[in-house]
């Protein structure tokens, strides 16, 4: 029996994808796995059994990594499976930011007691009026797997696309429109666009990614809209190009205090996941995820670990999580030299300093061999699955 436990409330059709043989609930102790949304496990003190995280979602600030990654404990997320919803939002900002329609709205409940509304609304209007999106060129900072269905809409609308991504997958690669321009560097995407839309992972090395720096090289009253994470924007550096009139608008799903009040800025309640359909496909995706790794050792869409991935045809698999260093795979097999089990299959793949090796096995492996992989200078993790 493998236990899961939950730290938020998941989506009733992601903990249907369990079977019996897991135990799902949100006062488990000595948990096999953790299934989690927005809690924050920073602090939480991992258990020696704890094998894998899984985030309902795309981002992973909740969760410390360096931490997990020392242990042997895979993080999973669930890329793609609130994509559509994201997608869906960003452009109900981006005809928010073009026609002008929040401060129609805002002006229109100002209104209640104005006998000659019908009239006055034709004089207001021109206010309001905006721009339409054909023609325009949007810049999509980040190719991941909402910046692609968002700059593929964008095409569908009659818009010009440059897209920025030096690290754009193969798989993203294929599912981009020809069409869109790939921008060599940012300074390129900047210069032309008329919108800059965000779809990048907060990192160090993406912080502040929009900054005084790069808001001097976009055009004068460029729109912004941040859909992704709220430390990729300087909040001081954007308020003084809102101010000036560098920048006419800026919408955000990531509101700071400090900008939320601005009259230039349409702030969004971190509404951009939060439909019941993408609830409900990270649920799923991210209980998948669990089950696969728990019972096979396959890891997929991790965050801090090799994606491994392959189907069991011998009764028993035993898979190490090492540093990744040389002579560390010879190590592993020797320690079944001795064993009359055979190796049918090995894989192994590394992510930066840690590799992760699988071996499956015609036979049943010993507690000694097991003992002396476990006892291997480099080693982190053994785990053992049988079919």
């Amino acid at each position: 029996m493998y236990t899961v436990k939950l730290y938020n409330n998941i989506a009733q059709k992601g903990l249907d994808q369990f079977t019996e043989a897991f135990e799902v609930g949100e006062h488990l102790g000595d948990e096999d796995a953790i299934l989690v949304r927005s809690a924050n496990l920073h602090d939480l003190e991992y258990g020696k059994n704890l094998k894998a995280i899984a985030r309902a979602g795309a981002g992973v600030n909740n969760i410390d990594l360096p931490a997990c990654s020392e242990r042997g404990i895979v993080v999973f997320n669930t890329p793609g499976a609130n994509a559509n919803a994201v997608k869906e939002l960003v452009f109900a900002g981006l005809l928010l930011a073009s026609r002008d329609i929040y401060h129609g709205i805002e002006w229109c409940k100002t209104q209640t007691d104005n006998p000659n509304l019908g009239k006055d609304v034709e004089k207001q209007k021109k206010k309001y009026a905006g721009n339409e999106l054909t023609g325009k060129t949007l810049g999509v900072i980040g190719l991941g797997a909402i910046g692609i269905e968002v700059a593929n809409l964008a095409m569908r609308f009659g818009m010009n696309v440059k897209g920025y991504d030096p690290y754009i997958s193969v798989d993203n690669a294929w599912k981009m429109s020809k069409w869109i321009e790939h921008a060599k560097d940012l300074k390129e995407l900047y210069k032309d666009a008329d919108f800059v839309t965000l779809h990048l992972p907060l990192m160090d090395s993406t912080k502040n990614t929009i900054d005084r720096e790069a808001i001097s090289q976009m055009k004068d009253g460029v729109k912004i809209l941040n859909f992704a994470r709220g430390g990729l924007v300087n909040d001081d550096d954007l308020l003084e190009a809102l101010d000036s009139g560098k920048v006419a608008l800026y919408v955000t799903d990531f509101p700071s205090a400090k900008l939320a009040a601005h009259d230039k800025v349409i702030p969004i309640p971190h509404l951009g996941a939060s439909t019941e359909e993408s609830e409900e496909n990270c649920a799923v995706k991210a209980a998948l995820e669990v089950m696969d790794y728990l019972q096979y050792g396959n890891i997929t869409n991790s965050v801090n670990m090799p994606n491994v991935s392959a189907s069991m045809s011998t009764p028993y698999r035993v898979a190490v999580f090492h540093v990744n260093k040389p002579k560390m795979i010879s190590r592993i097999t020797d320690a079944f030299a001795q064993e009359d089990a055979n190796i049918e299959n090995l894989i192994n793949k590394s992510r930066d300093q840690i590799a992760y090796t699988m071996l499956d096995l015609d036979a049943q492996p010993s507690t000694d061999a097991l003992d002396k992989i476990r006892g291997l200078d480099g080693v982190i993790r053994v785990e053992v699955y049988e079919a």
